[in-house]
């Protein structure tokens, strides 16, 4: 037994508690603004409730990717989605920010970490796709669930991540299911 090196992953987690402060845009059904932590929860629940129509993917490797995939947060916070596209450097910042929060890790468990966040990122594997398409609709769904404020843009969600829910038949079928409550939720919103 290593106890610097249990002493580092401690302190690890312990910085990457700071997850569990940081807030997104969406709202969770009592109103309440949702954390990371908290959509990454749920991102995790759904590649288990999902899993079995997923088949031939690697589970575990998923079920990582989710739980690592919005780590670097930790350190800069969230940028919504409906912003990305005024942060061009968005994957480079939590990318750093992952390096930072894992220079207390062993250097196996690092790499591993940091390899799993380049493949969710890039979408380099059948997985990476997966998840990816399951935290479109994690927060799609989060949209359509959540207590929002009166202005809260629903046609966000209409094109969404569209990219990766065209990816295989399971995320369509989800996609056409949220994007109808998205539809009604503009109905009985108008702007």
């Amino acid at each position: 037994m290593d106890i610097d090196e249990i002493k580092g992953r401690l302190d690890f987690l312990r910085e990457a508690e700071k997850l569990k402060d940081v807030l997104r845009s969406a709202h969770t059904s009592s109103g309440r603004t949702e954390s990371t932590a908290e959509h990454s929860w749920r991102l995790c629940l759904m590649a288990i409730v999902f899993g079995d129509y997923l088949t031939g993917l690697d589970r575990l490797k998923m079920l990582k990717m989710c739980v690592i995939h919005d780590l670097g947060e930790a350190i800069s916070g969230d940028i919504p989605a409906v912003n990305k596209g005024s942060f061009p450097n968005k994957s480079e910042q939590e990318r750093s920010d992952l390096l930072l929060l894992t220079k207390a890790l062993d250097e196996t468990l690092r790499t591993e970490i940091l390899m799993l966040w380049d493949d969710y990122e890039n979408a380099s594997s059948a997985e990476a796709v997966a998840v990816k398409a399951l935290d479109k609709l994690e927060t799609m769904l989060q949209h359509n669930q959540g207590k929002n404020p009166p202005d809260f843009d629903y046609e966000f969600n209409l094109a969404y991540g569209k990219k990766y829910t065209d990816a295989a038949p399971l995320f369509e079928a989800l996609r056409d299911i949220i994007d109808h409550d998205t539809k009604q939720h503009m109905l009985a919103n108008p702007k």
